[in-house]
């Protein structure tokens, strides 16, 4: 605590003594660097936190790409500056060669964070009313608290810890556990940006130090009696008396001999005004640039950790929709792929945001569905799955029980899903007859009666049944996307209970057709090895004149055989 409010106080001293003098194009915004907690101050902090959030219920602005932008320019004016320092062969501090060594991360990062960060979704998340993150998404100012107590550092133990203290005071949605990983990346790329302009500020400043010593130096050797005039233009120049300034100047001139002493007695003597030394100055530029340089470092290094992180894992941990679905009757829930069950969130995100139920409520009232069937059919019944009542024809009561609201496009999609067949035939004769009347009605204001109209007629009819036909289809593939199958997860290997046989059908034809069929047979079974999945061939012959034909029992015998061949050769994996 008491370093930081020694950095705090630095800075301000800086910033006084570099006045109206330090002209930079780059701003430097207060670095997030506040008290560091430990685990147990950082639980009380989430629920802190979340005890003070107000949310937003209006429309908000999209104010996050726009700062991303904003910090994409500091973050390449920064890296131009640092970069023709280096090819001056200037010396860089350690936090100036972290941001330059890993600003190939840093671009990546920025072109991630955009990619994943579409208008439309930044806007669908709860924004704050009040505090300094007024008008940003709620979890954008939790990854900011995060990375502002732990210096830049996030680890999947304390980020599982803060957000599950809040989540005791507040439960997040779950399209913020998703957009935790981009704006924790936004956060640290914001986090990086202040510290790189920082020392991009710095650098400017001692860059002018090193060349009014260079100058001084110079002068000293070649005409001494010149110095008083260069000392004079520096003083006149009005130069920053902030730390990296003086503690360059510090660093070049001392020891040189006592002419090259005077410049240092004049901003001894400024320092002097504010109870400063140059020794203090020196050393509390040493201190800031370690700190500086563990900030940075830590902010990159957590970039990378945000690629390696399990976030499907985290996000299940950490959802209270997806702890109320593992209550499911049938017990089938938990056994599903992490698809299905994305799916299922997915449906009861979409409830919550047209009904006036919160997602763990309509996660509830699902669960409550799928108990009362299972009290009354058992636990075995489809129906006792939570699943029919967020994919199958159970939706229809839960979004009555939850009074889901729908738009009119909604409301119609609906109606074509209830009755498909009654909608896409109906399109076509509606179309058909449409074209076929307009055709009709220009060959009758061509002056054409009579058994000649009904022949255009009924040509018109052929003709225009093909086309809406045609376009009927086209128009579906574009409206109505595929449904997804419900899948268990067998990536651990499937369950004595689920036992299964793979069937191929396959025609016998010769000898070198069943050696071949043996043969394929194996690489299946070497390529999905488990000992509760089985192979088989289901086989028949060739189309004849007669039901049997002479060489049927010898091929018969060559597959039976061969299999017999590979049962026995692949005994111990049985």
């Amino acid at each position: 605590m008491e370093k930081i409010i020694f950095f705090k106080y630095f800075h301000r001293l800086k910033s006084r003594l570099a006045g109206k003098h330090q002209n930079e194009k780059l701003t430097e915004d207060e670095l997030l660097r506040s008290e560091l907690f430990s685990a147990k101050q950082m639980r009380q902090h989430g629920k802190t936190i979340a005890g003070a959030h107000k949310l937003n219920e209006g429309l908000t602005s999209n104010q996050l790409l726009e700062r991303l932008t904003e910090n994409e320019k500091v973050l390449f004016q920064a890296r131009e500056k640092l970069t023709k320092a280096v090819l001056e062969n200037r010396r860089v501090t350690p936090a100036e060669e972290w941001f330059l060594d890993n600003f190939y991360l840093i671009e990546e990062q920025i072109r991630t964070a955009r990619r994943h960060l579409p208008k439309v979704y930044s806007r669908e998340l709860p924004h704050l009313l009040n505090g300094p993150s007024a008008n940003l998404p709620r979890v954008y100012d939790i990854a900011l608290e995060m990375i502002s107590h732990g210096d830049g550092r996030v680890d999947s133990k304390t980020l599982s810890l803060f957000v599950s203290s809040y989540q005791s005071v507040t439960v997040l949605k779950i399209g913020e556990l998703w957009a935790i990983p981009i704006m924790l990346r936004l956060a640290l790329i914001e986090n990086i940006r202040r510290i790189a302009s920082r020392i991009s500020k710095d650098r400017t400043n001692r860059d002018l130090a090193d060349y009014w010593a260079r100058k001084m130096i110079a002068t000293v050797h070649k005409d001494p009696k010149n110095l008083f005039l260069e000392i004079a233009d520096m003083v006149r120049s009005e130069p920053p008396i902030a730390g990296p300034f003086v503690a360059e100047m510090a660093r070049q001139l001392q020891g040189q001999g006592p002419a090259l002493a005077l410049p240092l007695t004049w901003i001894e003597q400024q320092l002097s005004e504010y109870g400063q030394t140059i020794k203090n100055f020196v050393q509390m530029e040493s201190q800031q640039q370690a700190a500086d340089q563990v900030s940075m470092s830590n902010s990159i290094v957590s970039l990378r950790f945000l690629g390696t992180m399990n976030w499907r894992e985290f996000v299940e941990t950490m959802s209270f929709v997806d702890q109320v679905l593992r209550e499911d009757p049938a017990d089938i829930y938990v056994k599903m792929d992490f698809a299905t069950r994305d799916r299922y969130r997915h449906v009861i995100e979409n409830i919550a945001k047209k009904s006036s139920l919160s997602e763990t409520e309509v996660a509830r009232m699902a669960i409550l569905l799928a108990r009362k069937t299972s009290n009354q059919k058992g636990g075995q019944d489809r129906t006792a799955h939570v699943g029919f009542y967020l994919i199958d024809n159970g939706l229809p009561e839960l979004e009555r029980l939850t009074k889901m609201r729908f738009s009119l496009f909604e409301s119609v999609a609906r109606f074509s899903r209830r009755f498909p067949l009654l909608i896409y035939v109906g399109s076509i004769f509606l179309l058909t007859f449409t074209a076929a009347f307009l055709l009709l009605a220009m060959a009758y204001a061509d002056g054409l009666t009579g058994w000649l109209l009904a022949v255009i007629w009924l040509v018109a009819l052929l003709s225009t049944s093909h086309l809406s036909i045609a376009l009927i289809n086209w128009v579906s593939t574009l409206l109505i996307t595929p449904a997804p199958l419900p899948r268990m997860d067998f990536s651990r290997g499937i369950p004595p209970e689920y036992r299964t046989l793979v069937a191929i059908p396959t025609m016998l034809l010769n000898d070198k057709n069943v050696g071949k069929l043996i043969e394929s047979l194996e690489v299946r079974f070497l390529a999905n090895r488990d000992e509760n999945l089985r192979f088989a061939l289901l086989t028949d012959f060739c189309d004849a004149k007669t039901e049997k034909m002479s060489d049927d029992g010898q091929l018969l015998r060559l597959v039976q055989k061969g299999i017999e061949s590979l049962n026995e050769k692949y005994a111990d994996d049985r």
